[in-house]
């Protein structure tokens, strides 16, 4: 992290009214650091951006404001990471458009680390949520950290599914970094901030609007080898991530589902464009050249074979392994999760499970 001096002025002038990220690389492309620019004449800035920009610039009365990020980030499991910090991730150097400044609340080790990013709609059906918490978790389990927006829904589900496994969760926000959105998530914040990470390029306590969420959405993308989109209607902003992950060279996979629902249809359109289409976490996890089997970690004491001799050929359900078994349900999760992801057994709508041959 940038020592408290060089960090002050690479945070006053991103707080400078309507300098956007891209001008401020034109500054840095043209002064250096963020000192050389601040400390620049108005004639000098406005060769590089506009006149009114300029002035704004030379402004002072964003001290209050600086302190303010400043005592954010001296408190423990709080960071500010600028372009120049050997901690930045270098994912978000490949995009068109990386961030100046990234405020993060939690384990900041996990935005360099591999990592898929599951979005959906924030009116999803209880499958939708089911598929995602339960692929999430896999993918979790597989030493991948999950990506998404902390929005009602299917972000929500993927990120209780990332925090489940080994892999965590990243919560990026199209708001300050200590501005809970929704409210209906702040236990799940509050449980990404202990055990994953927050991510937000906006200054602290900018509020939640419309224009942000897009610009939210190409850090997802960014951050991420790849984006598996799971129940999306042809108008979500699910689409505008899996489009920016296509343009950034991200792999988009989406989960299929009936013809005859709206959710559906973003994912039916992603899929006819290119999109691979996905029906469990193993296949996921073969197109970036993982191999669940060496990466799980569940201690089942080679319980889960025993398990399928309860299940045989038929569908069944957890309820009906309890009684089978004795277990608990969380037991019994746990082992279905292993062999899963071991290709023996199937996850079927409806919370049905069914071994493969």
């Amino acid at each position: 992290m940038s020592s408290n001096n060089d960090l002050a002025s690479w945070i006053d002038l991103s707080l400078v009214p309507g300098l956007g990220a891209q001008t401020y690389r034109a500054l840095l492309s043209a002064f250096g650091l963020p000192d050389n620019i601040l400390s620049a004449s108005r004639a000098r800035l406005a060769g590089v951006v506009s006149d009114a920009i300029a002035g704004r610039i030379r402004e002072h009365g964003r001290a209050s404001l600086v302190a303010a990020a400043l005592a954010w980030a001296e408190q423990p499991g709080r960071t500010v990471l600028t372009l120049a910090d050997p901690d930045y991730p270098r994912q978000l150097l490949q995009i068109p458009d990386p961030p100046v400044l990234l405020y993060v609340t939690g384990d900041t080790r996990l935005l360099g680390a591999p990592s898929l990013a599951i979005v959906g709609s924030r009116n999803a059906t209880q499958q939708g949520m089911t598929n995602a918490e339960r692929f999430a978790r896999a993918l979790s389990e597989a030493g991948l950290a999950i990506v998404s927006g902390l929005a009602l829904g299917i972000d929500a589900a993927a990120h209780r599914g990332g925090l489940a496994g080994r892999g965590s969760t990243m919560a990026v926000l199209g708001c300050g970094a200590n501005v809970v959105y929704p409210m209906g998530n702040e236990p799940l914040f509050a449980q990404i901030a202990e055990n994953g990470a927050i991510v937000s390029e906006f200054p602290l306590d900018t509020p939640p609007s419309r224009e942000n969420f897009p610009r939210r959405n190409r850090l997802i993308s960014g951050l991420s080898r790849g984006c598996l989109v799971i129940e999306a209607a042809l108008a979500s902003g699910s689409l505008i991530t899996a489009r920016l992950a296509a343009e950034q060279g991200r792999e988009v996979y989406a989960i299929p589902g009936s013809i005859h629902s709206p959710l559906s249809k973003g994912c039916h359109a992603l899929i006819k464009q290119g999109a691979k289409l996905v029906e469990s976490a193993q296949d996921v996890l073969e197109e970036l050249g993982l191999n669940a089997g060496t990466h799980a970690t569940h201690n089942t004491s080679g319980v889960p074979d025993g398990l399928l001799q309860h299940m045989g050929y038929d569908p069944c359900t957890i309820d009906a392994l309890i009684q089978r078994t004795g277990l608990t349900a969380e037991a019994i999760s746990a082992m279905l999760l292993t062999l899963e992801l071991e290709g023996k057994v199937g996850s079927l709508p409806g919370g049905i499970y069914q071994r493969i041959s």
